[in-house]
């Protein structure tokens, strides 16, 4: 008993006794076993894995053969995970299907590290994607990596065994991310390759128009898709490609152009076609006129096809004689059919410009052949001016009187202020120049220059109408209607008698005489004085009744001619 009592077996010598129960075996949990078949009971089969006790396995894990029964026997070795030593039955915990899963997921991490597909079937559907099995192990495919294309209907793509490119794997959280896009668009771009490798630029080909944008067209070339962009459907302007093509359109096409970095395929139509602008010099001389139709309107002018393919344009500048910052859509309208003369022709460029006011007469020219210099007009004052008058004439022109020429007397100021808009009036053609599209007006040169021959001379004697009386003098007027003319009288040139050399005797409106003492034609000035005529007036009634032997005295004298001149009057 003593004997027994000093045994104190420790930690190491457990280990040592359990290594002897299992036949120095190495076993442990979380790992793959090799076991034996040593019975089949019911829906389980009984494998021995080299421990005190077997496990259990049910027989759905091993798969089952045509005809419903279990592919596996007694007697076969299998592989099985061994999950616990012993549970509380004092059976040892195993499973197949997780033997299986970690086999997988050993193979795919190899795949995986080689960058290599992988087969696998869509077994089910969860959120945001799919359920794949690759022979054991789950994995997620997301919605948008199913096809190149969103697929509408993947019933097709369901059970059926096909290749996957793994994106991620995670074993310790038993994630495994898949692809079948991947798989997809690499043999696309292998068949890409091969596909453009046999095209050529230059070549001309069929294809079927596939999809249609706002900048062109996607024609497939037979497994390869090329760009037929909007500007080389036609040497004619197109708005949309819809204009001139349809889905499912069968269409000749020729190889403009192949990058062979981005493989794209660049496509065109209108190089089958004759280039219109080939000799197009010849075709539209400067100078020439020619009927077009109006295709687009800018705010800068607007195009004309004159042929399929050649468009000129027709800035804003040249749409119209008279109507200036005006927008061309107010001047035309697409669709339109219009006359035009060319201007400018450029081959390298592509480029005619027309003028569309060319086409018609200048309205000057013939504003100058039917009204001469020095012949009059008729129209209505459209603007008043710092500088003059604006006059509406003939086919939407105007002339302008500058307030220079208004009025031979007034001031530009006064005179203008006599006129408004709407007024007719008439005045005298005083230039018309062309180049410069203006048209100079005279409304004074009607009545003719006061100034100019011998109307009025130095000494002659006018009447004249007060129209202005100021503490200097007063402001007269005299002349004809369509010639008047003003003269300032001073105050000192009012009498010859001191006492009555008063402005204020005088109201607006008095009538009368006065001596011109000056004419200054530059200055267009007319110096006046009362007391001059009166002075005059004396010396001439001394000359006439004046005499040594009449005895009479100077008030007979100046009495006399007075009277003389009151009859004549």
């Amino acid at each position: 008993m003593a004997d027994d009592m000093s045994f104190n077996p420790t930690r190491d010598d457990f280990e040592a006794l359990l290594n002897d129960s299992m036949g120095g075996r190495d076993f442990a949990e979380g790992t793959v076993v090799k076991g034996k078949v040593v019975g089949i009971e019911k829906d389980f089969a009984i494998i021995d894995v080299g421990l005190k006790t077997e496990g259990r396995v049910q027989l759905k894990e091993f798969g089952v053969d045509e005809a419903g029964k279990a592919t596996v026997k007694v007697g076969d070795t299998v592989e099985v995970f061994l999950e616990r030593l012993e549970n509380a039955l004092g059976e040892a915990v195993i499973s197949r299907e997780k033997a299986k899963r970690e086999e997988a997921w050993t193979r795919l991490e190899g795949v995986y590290a080689k960058n290599e597909p992988v087969l696998g079937a869509i077994v089910g559907r969860v959120k945001g994607g799919f359920t794949v099995d690759l022979g054991g192990a789950s994995a997620f495919l997301p919605g948008s990596q199913v096809d190149i294309r969103p697929v509408r209907d993947v019933g097709p793509l369901m059970g059926k065994e096909q290749p996957f490119a793994i994106l991620k794997m995670d074993r310790p959280r038993g994630n495994i991310v898949v692809s079948r896009r991947a798989i997809l668009e690499e043999a696309r771009a292998e068949q890409r390759t091969e596909l453009v490798s046999q095209l050529q630029e230059g070549e001309i080909r069929e294809g079927v128009v596939k999809n249609i944008t706002d900048y062109g067209a996607f024609v497939d070339l037979g497994g390869i898709d090329g760009l037929l962009h909007v500007t080389d459907m036609s040497w004619k302007r197109v708005n949309h490609p819809s204009q001139v093509l349809a889905v499912g359109d069968t269409v000749k096409v020729q190889i403009v152009k192949i990058n062979p970095d981005t493989q794209r395929i660049s496509l065109g139509m209108k190089q089958l076609q004759s280039d219109p602008w080939d000799g197009v010099e010849a075709k539209y001389p400067v100078g020439a006129k020619f009927t077009g139709r109006i295709t687009n309107i800018t705010d800068y002018g607007a195009f004309v096809e004159l042929e399929a393919g050649v468009e000129g344009l027709v800035h804003v500048s040249e749409m119209s004689w008279t109507k200036k910052n005006v927008h061309p859509g107010k001047i035309v309208s697409t669709s339109q059919e219009v006359d035009v003369v060319v201007l400018d022709v450029d081959p390298s460029k592509r480029r005619v410009s027309l003028g569309l006011k060319q086409a018609l007469a200048n309205p000057w020219d013939s504003f100058l052949e039917t009204h001469p210099v020095g012949s009059t007009v008729e129209g209505e004052v459209k603007n008043a001016t710092e500088f003059g008058l604006f006059i509406g004439l003939d086919n939407d022109i105007d002339g302008m009187v500058h307030l220079s020429d208004i009025d031979w007397s007034a001031s530009g100021e006064e005179a203008m202020a006599r006129y408004k808009k709407g007024d007719i009036v008439k005045a005298k053609v005083l230039d018309v120049d062309v180049e410069k599209e203006r048209i100079s007006l005279g409304i004074k040169q009607l009545g003719g220059d006061p100034m100019s021959g011998d109307t009025y001379r130095k000494g002659q004697t006018v009447t004249v109408t007060v129209t202005e009386v100021t503490t200097g003098g007063i402001e007269v007027r005299f002349g004809e209607d369509d010639a008047l003319m003003t003269a300032f009288i001073r105050k000192s040139d009012l009498s010859r008698d001191r006492q009555e050399q008063r402005p204020e005797r005088f109201a607006v409106g008095d009538r009368v005489d006065a001596q011109i003492t000056n004419i200054d034609k530059a200055a267009r000035r007319v110096s006046m004085s009362i007391k001059s005529l009166e002075m005059a007036e004396e010396k001439e009634a001394i000359e006439q009744f004046g005499s040594s032997d009449s005895g009479a005295s100077l008030g007979d004298i100046l009495g006399a001619a007075l009277r003389e001149r009151a009859t004549k009057d």
